[in-house]
C-alpha cells in the first residue's frame, strides 16, 4: 500500500529529514537573478559580431554600402557560393543518409566497422584534405574541385545524425508498411526518409555553414568564395570597407540559412506514443547488392580518409627526419594544446550559467538567450575575427592581438558545443537530488558541487573535448587574432603549405589528425549513446 505524502492529513515523525518536514523550501546554490544576469551578459557578448556588421554598415553609409555590394565581383562570389552549396549539400545528404541506412538498416557485412570508418573523415580538417588532393592532382582548381573536397570533408556531418536517428527509430511502422506489400525501396522512401527530416535538415545546415566559413580548403585550389575574398581584402587593406561589406553579405547568407532550416523542419511529430518496448529492427538483406555496397563504401572511405592520410604520411616520409627537427614544431604543438585546453575550459565555464538557466528555470527568456549564441556560432570565423579586430582596436586597443581576445573568439565560435552537452548533463541530474542533499544538512553550494556538478561532469567533459577539437583545427580566426609569435599546428601548416613546402607542412597535418581522431570517435560514441546503442 502506498501513501500519498503530499496529503495534508498524513502525519510525519518529528525526526523526518525531508525538506518539507523541516518547513524549508530547497534553495538554489546561486540566485536565479545572479544566473540570469550572467546569462544576459554572455548573450550580449555573443552579439558582438552582429553588432560589428550593423555598425560598419551604418558607418559606411547606405550609398557607399550599396555601391560596394552591388558590383560584379560580389555577384561572382555570390554565384560561386550558391553553386557550391547547390551541388555539395545534396551530395552530402545522399552519401550521409545512404551510408547511415546501409550501416543501420541492412545486413551489411562488417557494419560495425563501417559505422566508425564513415565518421572518420571528420578527423581530417578540410584544408588538410585539400592539401592532400592538390598533392595527388596538382591541377585541381575551381568549382568542381571545391565540390569534391567539400563533399568528402563534410558528408559525415549528415551521416552521424542520420545514423543516430535511424538507431533510435522504432521499426514497427516499417514492418507494418512491409506487411501491407510495400517493397524495401518503397518503405525507405515513404516511411524511413520522412522520419529523417530533422536529422537531414540539421545536417544540411551544418554542411552549408561550413561551406560559408571554410577558407583554407578553397584558397588552396584557387576557388573564390566570400571568405577567401574577405581574407584577401583584410591582408591588402587591413579591415577595409570593402571587406566589411563582403562580411555583411556573408552574415546575411548565414541568417537566411538558419531561417530556411527552421522553416524546413515542419510541424510533423516524429515521436512514438504508447507503451511497450521498441521493436527490434529487421535488417534488409542486400543479396546481389552486398558487394556493390561494400565497394561503394570502400571507395568513399579511401577517397575521404585513406587518400588524405596516405599523402600526409607520404610527405612526412619524403621529408625524412629533418621535418621533425623543425624548430617551430614543438612550440606549435605546445601552443595548440595550450589554446585548445584554455579555450575548452573557458567555453565550458561560460556555457554553464546559460545551461543551468535553461534546465532549472526554463522560459521564453532562457530560450531567447540560447538562440543568441546559436546565431553567433553559425557565423564564419572570419566575421568573428574581423569583429574582434575592430572592437579591440577602437574600444580597447590594449588587448589587440592578445591571447585573451583569441580565446574570447573561440568561446563565441564554439559555445554551443559545450552548451548542448552541459544542458543534457544537467537534465540527467534532477533537482530532487539537490533537495535531498540539502535536507541532510548540506548547504546549497555544497549540494551543487557534490551532487549536480559531479553528475554533470562527464557531459561537460564531452563538450569540452568537442571544443578542443574545433580549436585545434581552427584557422581563420587564429590567423586574424593570434598574438605576434603565436604558432599553432593549423597556422604553421598553412604557412608551410602556402610556400609549397608540402614536406615541411606534413608533420603539422599529421599531428592535427592524431589530436582530432580521439575527439571524432568521442563524437561518434556520443551520437550512439543518444540513440541508446
Amino acid at each position: 500500500m502506498t501513501t500519498d505524502l503530499s496529503a495534508p492529513n498524513v502525519p510525519r515523525s518529528e525526526g523526518s529529514t525531508t525538506t518539507a518536514g523541516r518547513g524549508k523550501r530547497p534553495r538554489p546554490p546561486f540566485g536565479v537573478s545572479t544566473v540570469s544576469l550572467l546569462a544576459v551578459l554572455i548573450a550580449l557578448f555573443s552579439l558582438i559580431p552582429l553588432g560589428y556588421v550593423l555598425y560598419m554598415t551604418a558607418v559606411t553609409g547606405w550609398d557607399t554600402a550599396v555601391d560596394l555590394i552591388v558590383r560584379p565581383r560580389v555577384g561572382e562570389l555570390l554565384l560561386n557560393t550558391v553553386l557550391l552549396m547547390v551541388f555539395t549539400v545534396p551530395l552530402c545528404l545522399g552519401l550521409g543518409v545512404g551510408g547511415a541506412w546501409l550501416v543501420e538498416r541492412t545486413r551489411l557485412r562488417g557494419h560495425r566497422w563501417w559505422a566508425v570508418l564513415l565518421a572518420a573523415p571528420l578527423a581530417i580538417p578540410a584544408f588538410v584534405n585539400s592539401y592532400s588532393w592538390v598533392s595527388a592532382v596538382p591541377s585541381l582548381e575551381g568549382l568542381w574541385s571545391g565540390v569534391l573536397i567539400a563533399t568528402l570533408s563534410y558528408f559525415p556531418l549528415v551521416y552521424i545524425p542520420a545514423a543516430a536517428t535511424l538507431g533510435r527509430l522504432d521499426p514497427a511502422i516499417e514492418q507494418s508498411a512491409a506487411s501491407l506489400g510495400l517493397g524495401s525501396w518503397a518503405v525507405f522512401f515513404r516511411v524511413v526518409l520522412p522520419q529523417l527530416r530533422i536529422a537531414m535538415t540539421g545536417g544540411a545546415l551544418l554542411v552549408a555553414l561550413h561551406l560559408l566559413a571554410e577558407y583554407g580548403a578553397f584558397a588552396m585550389i584557387r576557388f573564390d568564395t566570400f571568405t577567401t575574398a574577405i581574407m584577401v581584402q583584410f591582408q591588402s587593406t587591413f579591415n577595409g570597407t570593402a571587406g566589411n561589406m563582403l562580411a555583411s553579405v556573408l552574415v546575411l547568407l548565414c541568417l537566411l540559412l538558419l531561417l530556411a532550416e527552421v522553416k524546413s523542419r515542419g510541424t510533423a511529430r516524429y515521436a512514438r506514443i504508447g507503451s511497450g518496448a521498441q521493436a527490434k529492427a529487421i535488417r534488409v538483406p542486400l543479396g546481389a547488392y552486398q558487394w556493390p555496397a561494400q565497394l561503394a563504401l570502400l571507395a568513399l572511405t579511401v577517397l575521404a580518409f585513406g587518400l588524405p592520410l596516405w599523402f600526409v604520411l607520404k610527405w612526412v616520409m619524403a621529408g625524412g627526419s629533418d621535418v621533425w627537427a623543425a624548430e617551430d614544431l614543438i612550440p606549435a604543438l605546445s601552443q595548440t594544446l595550450m589554446y585548445g585546453a584554455a579555450g575548452a575550459l573557458v567555453t565550458t565555464v561560460v556555457a554553464f550559467p546559460m545551461a543551468y538557466l535553461a534546465v532549472r528555470h526554463p522560459s521564453w527568456f532562457s530560450k531567447m538567450l540560447e538562440l543568441s549564441n546559436y546565431v553567433t556560432s553559425s557565423l564564419p570565423g572570419i566575421v568573428v575575427g574581423l569583429a574582434f579586430v575592430t572592437v579591440s582596436i577602437r574600444v580597447v586597443p590594449g588587448v589587440y592581438q592578445t591571447a585573451g581576445v583569441l580565446i574570447a573568439a573561440y568561446v563565441l565560435l564554439f559555445l554551443p558545443r559545450a552548451l548542448v552537452n552541459i544542458r543534457a548533463g544537467l537534465a540527467q541530474a534532477p533537482k530532487e537530488l539537490d533537495e535531498a542533499a540539502q535536507s541532510l544538512g548540506k548547504t546549497p553550494l555544497e549540494s551543487f558541487f557534490k551532487v549536480t556538478l559531479r553528475l554533470t561532469a562527464p557531459a561537460a567533459a564531452g563538450g569540452a573535448a568537442l571544443v578542443f577539437l574545433a580549436i585545434v583545427n581552427e584557422l581563420t580566426a587564429t590567423l586574424l587574432l593570434s598574438p605576434n609569435g603565436t604558432r599553432t599546428l593549423a597556422t604553421e601548416f598553412w604557412s608551410k603549405s602556402s610556400e609549397i613546402d608540402y614536406a615541411g607542412a606534413a608533420p603539422y597535418a599529421l599531428l592535427m589528425i592524431l589530436l582530432s581522431a580521439p575527439m571524432t570517435y568521442l563524437l561518434f560514441q556520443q551520437s550512439k549513446k543518444v540513440a541508446g546503442q
